[in-house]
């Protein structure tokens, strides 16, 4: 297996009636990198769940998964946090409530319902790496978002601007 590339790079894509979008070039091409099908196809599974912290979804590949269980194993062990506690099964309910997802040759998939509504994805979805994931959020959401940075929200604008969507 190759080593693990970063997911950097944005994009905006339309959401149909649906649910389906397309994930941009470059994202799709780090998740096909890191998470190639078995059998040497285009294509395969992309993991979407609501991001923790942001009104948006948080999107990884499959082998994305040790390393956050790992991660998630040694905060646990630190802050001494039980078994049956709550700071022991909330987080680890939250991160394994992740949707897998296939996604075709040219980066479409269907957004999970329940997941689309709760980060408010109706018929915009803008896509944004940070590395070892990206984030889908609704570009409106972003741009009216307080903890997003000024530069990422002109970003969105401008992208969509240059594809005729009005924020």
């Amino acid at each position: 297996m190759s080593e693990r590339v970063d997911y950097l790079g944005k994009g905006v894509g339309l959401v149909d009636d649906k649910g389906r979008v397309a994930i941009p070039n470059t994202l799709r091409a780090a998740l096909a990198q890191n998470a190639p099908r078995p059998d040497g196809k285009d294509g395969g599974t992309v993991l979407v769940g609501v991001h923790p912290d942001f009104p948006c979804l948080i999107a990884h590949d499959r082998g994305y998964l040790d390393f956050a269980k790992s991660q998630l194993i040694q905060r646990q062990a630190e802050a001494n946090a039980a078994i049956g506690s709550a700071a022991y099964y909330a987080p680890r309910m939250r991160g394994a409530s992740v949707e897998p997802v296939p996604f075709d040759g040219s980066g479409r998939f269907i957004l999970p319902a329940a997941e689309r509504e709760l980060a408010g994805i109706s018929d915009i979805a803008f896509f944004l790496g940070d590395y070892e994931s990206f984030m889908i959020w609704d570009p409106r959401a972003l741009v009216a978002h307080d903890g997003v940075d000024e530069m990422v929200k002109r970003h969105a604008m401008i992208m969509c601007r240059d594809k005729g969507i009005t924020l």
